[in-house]
């Protein structure tokens, strides 16, 4: 519930979004950002995670399949740093093995 009232909620959410698709990552940006939050956009895991480092989000949108760290890993690192972010699995991805690594690396929602 509480990824919900962050995203339809009436105040301003920092998000942070991670997918190595350029075409999702300006589908969200402009989704998220037409209801009133703002967005950090990364392309692969390790991006996002020095971008996670640098500022405090209140959420963040992954993917799973990305160069150079995969969003199970970027779970993974966050969770080492921060266990209270919500943490949202986007991805095409329907093997439940998948799905299970990423809610016991720490994912919220998938």
């Amino acid at each position: 519930m509480r990824i919900v009232k962050i995203l339809v909620g009436h105040s301003m959410a920092k998000i942070l979004v991670t997918d190595d698709s350029e075409t999702i990552r300006k589908l969200l940006d402009i989704t998220l950002r037409g209801v009133g939050h703002a967005v950090t956009l990364a392309a692969d895991g390790n991006e996002a995670l020095a971008k996670f480092r640098d500022g405090a989000f209140d959420l963040v949108i992954t993917d799973i399949n990305m160069p150079k760290m995969n969003g199970i890993e970027l779970i993974r690192a966050i969770r080492q740093e921060n266990a209270n972010v919500p943490i949202l699995v986007l991805t095409s991805e329907t093997e439940e093995a998948l799905r299970q690594q990423g809610t016991e690396a720490g994912a919220n929602g998938w």
